[in-house]
């Protein structure tokens, strides 16, 4: 038997229920309650109708992030190469991209192509093998041409994509020789068409923060910067095996991965080298170094006074650190360079801390970078004389450890 308590609230609960679906309007009078009142956004105090009592279309709301823009207005990207970095990293980022959009794949495998490009969207007639490049020309929906290939083939591709009309970003190391950089710089500029080089670590949301933090005076004028790559070499690794071939790759794990250690000494100083000396070590036994070098180290001097003592490897176990020593202070970026997961930690006289930044895709932020570049016919953060820089820097090196003495980069030309 229902007491009179529990009848009341069913009551309560139904006239309720009855004034949601639209009955019971004289509810709050008759129960002595006010009848709330709902205020539009910004106008405070404002009456408006109740919340709906089913599926409606509400207003749009405060976006807290960025929307990308209309799919009209966003660049189309052409992906040419599609080895484990491009299908693991560069194709999901897509998802995350604002400006950028995929409309075409290249391949010399067109089943694999035509599998993924089913995957993520590409229509039949955005599939390219090799042979059909230069064919890209006459597609409307190509601006941008993503150049994912081994190093030598850099400047060709580079070159073939100026020719057919398309703007470039290019992997890094930009090309395996300074006079294949000059030759693709050249190509972009008789094209008209803008050239970018992937260094991705300058968009990594750590790094970002780091720079800035060394550009702001945080931890003092920079005396010292330590930054050491290094990883296994597998040649079991299909992936790997082009980068024991010096006509392919152009150089070991220096043209490889001591690349970000030469990056990340030149934007936390905020200079460029005036003097290089390397050494390099590869064992005479290991048929991974026929042609390629393992080890190097190698040291930056900078106009400021300050040092970086740098190093990569291709027979360590993963090493990926950055680290920047300061009159006041230091930071570390350990580690430094990963796809995700990378940590920035902060000591001043204020105490050691790990510095909170948002993760965000690096590289939907290069592509989406280079997209408004074009859009707006700005210069990118990173064009083709960046990747001329740093070839002619990893050429210095190669040069000091031949010779067994400090090169001055003006007698290379690194500054030009």
């Amino acid at each position: 038997m229902t007491s009179s308590l529990t009848q009341d609230r069913l009551d309560l609960s139904r006239r309720l229920f009855l004034r949601g679906t639209g009955g019971g309007l004289l509810l709050g009078s008759t129960l002595g309650f006010a009848r709330p009142t709902f205020a539009q956004s910004g106008e405070a105090g404002a009456a408006a109708e109740p919340p709906p009592t089913g599926p409606a279309g509400r207003p749009l709301p405060q976006m807290e992030k960025e929307m990308p823009v209309e799919p009209e207005r966003r660049l189309g990207w052409a992906i040419v190469g599609l080895g484990k970095f491009a299908l693991n990293q560069i194709l999901p980022a897509f998802a995350e991209s604002r400006s950028s959009r995929l409309v075409a794949l290249v391949s010399g495998n067109r089943q694999k192509a035509e599998q993924v490009g089913a995957r993520y969207g590409v229509e039949a007639r955005g599939i390219y093998g090799y042979d059909t490049f230069d064919r890209m020309g006459d597609n409307p929906a190509i601006d941008v041409v993503y150049i994912v290939l081994p190093n030598a083939l850099h400047a060709e591709y580079t070159v073939r994509a100026f020719k057919a009309g398309k703007h470039v970003f290019c992997e890094k190391p930009m090309a395996v020789t300074v006079e294949e950089c000059e030759t693709m710089i050249r190509a972009g500029r008789d094209a008209g068409r803008k050239l970018m080089v992937a260094y991705r670590a300058q968009f990594e949301p750590h790094n970002v923060e780091a720079i800035r933090i060394a550009r702001d005076g945080e931890i003092g004028r920079i005396r010292l910067v330590t930054s050491d790559h290094g990883r296994i070499l597998d040649p079991r690794d299909p992936a790997d095996q082009w980068r024991m071939m010096k006509s392919l790759a152009g150089g070991g794990s220096l043209y490889d991965i001591g690349i970000y250690s030469l990056q990340a000494a030149r934007y936390l100083t905020g200079e460029e080298p005036v003097e290089v000396f390397g050494q390099i070590a590869s064992p005479a036994d290991d048929p991974r170094f026929r042609e390629v070098e393992d080890r190097v180290a190698f040291q930056l001097r900078f106009p400021s006074g300050a040092v970086a003592n740098l190093s990569s490897s291709y027979s360590t176990a993963s090493v990926k650190r950055i680290q920047a020593f300061g009159e006041k202070g230091s930071l570390v970026l350990d580690p430094a360079t990963e796809y995700e997961g990378n940590r920035l930690t902060l000591q001043t006289e204020k105490g050691r801390q790990e510095v909170k930044v948002k993760e965000t895709s690096q590289f939907a932020a290069e592509m989406d970078h280079f997209s408004r570049s074009i859009m707006s016919n700005t210069e990118p953060k990173t064009p083709g004389e960046e990747g001329l820089r740093d070839i002619r820097l990893l050429q210095a090196v190669y040069r000091s450890a031949r010779e067994g003495r400090p090169v001055s980069t003006e007698a290379t030309g690194s500054l030009r």
